[in-house]
């Protein structure tokens, strides 16, 4: 219940802010290329916390990192409604950078305890509700950012959301949760899991592929739901945050990551000038663009809940959906793109949501199957590292592409894309090959 509950609040507080952002950095008076600098910040954060916040979760449990992720993210978004100058923006970044991680936790949450099976039907939901927070936050933004004080107003309700939304968290029901994670982690021996640990190929770099999933499974099981919790010594938690760190950065998972970091990039291209795209190209308002946001977004809500039907047509073949959504997405962005009028992005939009929703997915599932479920904190927690690579990259490559032309920023995503779409047909076969493997072993 509560990794469905946590996320709707959260993502509509920040939806009205997302798309206001560029508009602000503007009126304060950065130029384009100072506004991509800026906007990296959070990006820059991200890509070092994300991980560490993600293991740590695995750590101190669910409930205590998910409640301090969003008290410190309201602080964040409080401090961006008093931001007057570009130095106290970036200052108001440095806090949501580090910890906004609530959904990174949900989605561990949910690994936790649902069974490889199940995952990309319940990850699909989860996606759907998440979503929810996208539909009506975009347009209660961009309502009130047309009167004097807007973006201020629209960032201390963002952080009163944050406030409101941790003490539903602390409110809700954590028994059943705690319990059904203990059942699961003790069918497993832990002598047997310490054994598979010390045996993890942390040095040896020759057979990657056949223990990344022992090794997640060892690192899990070896820090149990039992033995964690927030007040054991700090040194603990740290020891064992650099384990499970260690061990993912020994194992042979690169070619994900990379997709994940192609496809990030060329979707927040498509995203990271929209607002002033729109305005510029087809003079369309922003509580026009925060309409057709919107409606993007519901659809996105709706193709969570396509998901599972989507990967049961596909016989749970999970990277072969994951190519044909990437060459969907690539195409969509070209239309955009070459849009010439409003009509032709609306008709964009409306796959472009249900594109990327299944791509987000298989990309997370098949970190889970590479990986080891078990460790799922350590896993998201790099998945959203990689994606804040893009969310540094980005707004660089943006603010430059945006010097020569509004459809600047969409263009190198689709370049982005297609260096993705090639990559996937070349290791498809390989990951296809590794699955029949491991299906033989079970």
């Amino acid at each position: 219940m509560a990794a469905y509950v946590a996320p709707k609040p959260d993502l509509f507080g920040v939806s009205m802010i997302i798309p206001l952002l560029s508009h602000h950095v503007k009126a304060l008076g950065a130029s384009p290329t100072v506004a991509g600098i800026v906007g990296s910040t959070y990006g820059v954060l991200q890509l070092f916390s994300s991980t560490i916040v993600g293991s740590w979760s695995d750590v101190v449990g669910r409930r205590y990192s998910l409640l301090t992720c969003l008290l410190l993210s309201a602080f964040g978004y409080g401090l961006l409604g008093l931001s007057t100058s570009i130095a106290l923006f970036v200052l108001a970044r440095i806090p949501v950078g580090l910890f906004k991680h609530s959904l990174s936790i949900c989605r561990a949450l949910l690994s936790d305890l649902v069974s490889e099976t199940e995952r990309p039907l319940v990850m699909g939901h989860f996606n759907a509700a998440s979503s929810v927070g996208f539909i009506l936050g975009p347009v209660v933004g961009g309502y009130l950012t047309e009167h004097e004080g807007g973006f201020y107003l629209s960032s201390f309700v963002c952080a009163a959301i944050f406030l409101l939304n941790s003490g539903l968290v602390w409110m809700l029901p954590w028994s059943e949760t705690l319990n059904h994670r203990v059942d699961a982690n003790s069918n497993s021996n832990n002598s047997k899991s310490y054994d598979k640990l010390k045996n993890c190929p942390v040095r040896n770099h020759h057979d990657h592929s056949s223990s990344t999933t022992a090794c997640g499974s060892a690192i899990a099981s070896c820090w149990g739901w039992r033995d964690t919790n927030l007040l054991q010594p700090a040194w603990r938690q740290l020891t064992s945050v650099l384990v499970r760190i260690r061990m993912l950065a020994s194992s042979d998972m690169w070619d994900v990551f990379l997709v994940r970091l192609l496809m990030a990039v060329a979707i927040m291209l498509y995203y990271s000038n929209f607002s002033l795209a729109m305005e510029e190209r087809f003079d369309l308002k922003p509580k026009v663009t925060g309409y057709l946001i919107s409606y993007s977004s519901m659809l996105g809500a709706l193709a969570g809940c396509l998901v599972g039907p989507v990967t049961h047509l596909y016989g749970n073949n999970m990277s072969a959906l994951l190519l044909h959504s990437t060459v969907l997405t690539c195409s969509l962005i070209f239309l955009y793109t070459t849009a010439p009028n409003v009509w032709q992005v609306l008709l964009t939009s409306t796959f472009f949501a249900i594109s990327t929703t299944i791509g987000r997915t298989c990309i997370t599932d098949l970190e889970l199957q590479r990986g080891g479920a078990q460790a799922s904190g350590t896993l998201i927690g790099a998945g959203q590292s990689v994606t804040a690579v893009g969310r540094v990259l980005a707004p660089l490559l943006s603010g430059l592409a945006q010097e020569f032309s509004p459809c600047g920023p969409p263009s190198l995503g689709v370049v982005l894309a297609l260096i993705a779409v090639g990559l996937l047909l070349i290791r498809t076969p390989k990951w296809d090959s590794k699955a029949k493997v491991k299906d033989k072993n079970h």
